[in-house]
């Protein structure tokens, strides 16, 4: 149920006619399907009773948040971290049987965190080309006392074969220009906006620009481990055209297809938990009206809490002008 709350709380917490009128939306999968018949839909089974029913070749992209090697309540799933090699093997157990539904074309990129990336790579180097490692930073979590807080996770990056698509165009980051140089009296690869001075730059593996979300975000959800809009959207963009199929098989409260959507490409994807495949219905229905992603307006990410505030500074300037 929901209840009474801050009404800045924008956490998304579904009630009971939410719940009757999404589950209407779930498909559970019993034998062997077409894409048509699964295309833009939540299914809603355990991934090793889904994933041999699922049609071959097409997936474009692969997008996978796997549970870390940590003990997590995860609703249908109570994951007990495991010894090194038995997270090994359970990482190659699904990975394994996704292969062929890839495209020879395809992309996947697979989520993990200090302890379980070394495991991630030692299967995906196994199976495809790995291109890179993606460091990004979470700005959120408790310190340590005997230890360095852990603020970093990892996304490996890799590819079916040598032909693959990527497109870093999609994906430039606008900064702000500190020291802004200039070549006979004109800027130097910078440009000068109503909101400052900015460079369009090329990303590079390590990411500093990412919120994770909270409970006065709108993307905001109960999932223990939900991945930013932002995060995902910088992933789709670069490996994936508009009309592209974008699979998740542990989708949890929807991130991946609800950005995926947002994005117009298409998208499959599983869930056990039911009220998690039901946030992941109720997020991609806000998501067909509401195309925003924070972070990244204009065609361009922007760096941390910047771009709202900037806009903010531009409306309070407009009001003060007139």
């Amino acid at each position: 149920m929901k209840r009474n709350r801050s009404s800045k709380n924008k956490t998304i917490i579904l009630d009971g006619d939410d719940v009757e009128r999404l589950s209407k939306r779930l498909i559970i999968l019993k034998e062997k399907t077409s894409l048509g018949s699964i295309l833009n839909k939540t299914i809603y089974n355990d991934f090793f009773e889904s994933i041999n029913y699922l049609p071959d070749n097409f997936i474009d992209l692969a997008i996978i948040d796997p549970p870390y090697n940590l003990n997590k309540d995860f609703g249908n799933l109570n994951f007990r971290k495991k010894s090194d090699n038995d997270y090994s093997q359970y990482i190659d157990s699904f990975i394994s049987l996704i292969i062929p539904h890839l495209k020879k074309t395809a992309s996947i990129y697979v989520c993990c965190d200090l302890f379980s990336s070394s495991a991630v790579y030692d299967v995906l180097n196994k199976y495809f080309i790995v291109r890179n490692r993606i460091t990004w930073q979470r700005e959120k979590g408790r310190g340590a006392q005997f230890n360095w807080k852990n603020a970093l996770e990892d996304i490996w990056f890799a590819t079916v074969s040598n032909n693959y698509y990527f497109n870093i165009d999609a994906v430039k980051m606008k900064r702000r220009v500190i020291a802004p140089y200039k070549e006979d009296g004109k800027p130097k690869d910078w440009h000068e906006t109503e909101e400052g001075k900015f460079r369009l730059t090329h990303p590079s593996n390590f990411w500093d620009d990412i919120s994770v979300p909270y409970w006065s975000m709108a993307e905001n959800t109960t999932h223990p481990t939900q991945k930013p809009e932002k995060l995902i959207a910088k992933l789709i963009l670069a490996s994936s055209k508009e009309d592209d199929i974008v699979f998740d098989p542990f989708v949890g409260s929807g991130t991946t297809v609800v950005v995926a959507n947002k994005l117009n490409r298409k998208y499959v994807s599983i869930e056990m938990d039911k009220y998690y495949a039901l946030l992941t219905e109720y997020r991609l229905e806000k998501s067909n009206t509401d195309k925003n992603i924070q972070g990244f307006a204009d065609g361009v990410f922007w760096e941390r809490n910047t771009y709202s505030y900037l806009k903010s500074l531009m409306t309070k300037s407009k009001k003060d002008n007139i």
